[in-house]
């Protein structure tokens, strides 16, 4: 096995029809067992959408590592190469009483249509309210924010980078993105909308987390995001801070990369409804760790002009997949630049083994 097959860009799909398909060709020839949570929804083509996955090795494992990508679909093109690299050329060989588990694309309309978000313009790492706790609330800074990230007009230039530098300039860069990016409840049309209710797909994600890792003893999960941080680079986020055993003890094993879901402390900010506290409700009878893996790419104010763009483009305009908008977002979370593409596979395989070392011993 060489670095060339290992760390080359023809693990990147170009569409999600492509990467599904040879996510379903690679689960069978290499010996996994494939699942299948079809969602209502259909993509661009009429075909249909489905989140998909790859189980190897026992299926009664007391130790999985779980690894995910395309929680927000159109960054699924970095997670899914990582995925297919990983299992075509033999990364994380469970044991007999082990199992790594893939899960393909948790939000297949986003990356069929080129939206961060799912067919209900719905964040899906917002989107996992915990049971008995409402859909509702926006804070202030979004508030005051709303109009200048949401206007109600197809996308066009209006200095929205320089109106943005000055709100920096009055609240804070740390203030203002938390504000802004840990969730809303109040405008379905905007941005980091976390719904109304949970959405089909993570319904049937959480019921599968019950039913098919309800005897498991420890899980490692992996969640690869892109759009935070310096360009090719990974920070691994993890939901404790910096006093918390938790933390120290992954500080220890993964080092610098470690950092907490803090404005103030990180590249990220806290976030309502996240995808990391589900897995860990749904799987409380075991110990977990759950990692987000988070690769940067371009500047911040520019990743939120991207999807300011798209999402004007898509409320307000005709939405269709050959528009600009759709190829910003596409460069803001998914640059297509040889640099970015191997070091994407290279640190998501190297955490996946690092990741066996430590589940596996």
């Amino acid at each position: 096995m060489g670095a060339v097959v290992l760390y080359d860009q023809k693990w990147f799909s170009s569409s999600y029809s492509e990467a599904r398909a040879r996510f379903l060709d690679l689960v069978s020839s290499e010996g996994g067992v494939h699942t299948e949570l079809p969602i209502t929804a259909l993509g661009p083509d009429g075909g249909p959408l489905s989140i998909d996955i790859g189980w190897f090795g026992s299926l009664e494992a007391k130790r999985v590592i779980l690894h995910i990508s395309g929680t927000h679909g159109v960054e699924g093109f970095a997670g899914s190469a990582i995925q297919l690299a990983a299992i075509a050329n033999g990364i994380c060989t469970p044991g007999d009483a082990d199992a790594v588990v893939f899960v393909h694309v948790l939000n297949p309309y986003g990356m069929a249509w080129v939206r961060r978000v799912n067919e209900s313009n719905v964040d899906l790492n917002r989107n996992f309210i915990p049971d008995g706790s409402p859909y509702e609330g926006v804070s202030d800074g979004y508030e005051a924010m709303n109009s200048t990230l949401n206007p109600q007009s197809g996308p066009r230039f209006d200095f929205f980078l320089l109106r943005s530098l000055a709100k920096i300039v009055q609240h804070g860069y740390s203030t203002l993105k938390q504000a802004i990016t840990e969730g809303q409840y109040v405008y379905p049309k905007g941005l980091f909308f976390g719904g109304q209710k949970l959405e089909e797909g993570p319904q049937k994600y959480l019921q599968w987390l019950e039913t098919a890792l309800g005897h498991v003893e420890s899980v490692c999960a992996i969640d690869v995001h892109t759009g935070l941080g310096k360009s090719g680079e990974d920070t691994l986020l993890i939901d404790a801070g910096k006093d918390d055993p938790v933390y120290q003890k992954l500080h220890s094993l993964f080092g610098d990369r470690i950092a907490p879901w803090d404005a103030d402390q990180s590249i990220a900010y806290q976030i309502n409804g996240g995808h990391p506290a589900a897995v860990c409700r749904q799987l409380g009878h075991a110990k977990v760790d759950f990692i987000t893996q988070e690769f940067g790419t371009i500047a911040g104010l520019k990743v939120l002009y991207a999807l300011r763009q798209e999402n004007r483009w898509h409320q307000w305009g005709d939405g269709h997949l050959k528009h600009s908008s759709k190829q910003g977002l596409l460069d803001a979370f998914g640059p297509g630049t040889d640099r970015w593409r191997v070091a994407v596979l290279h640190r998501g395989i190297e955490l996946l083994q690092q990741v066996q070392k430590q589940t596996f011993k």
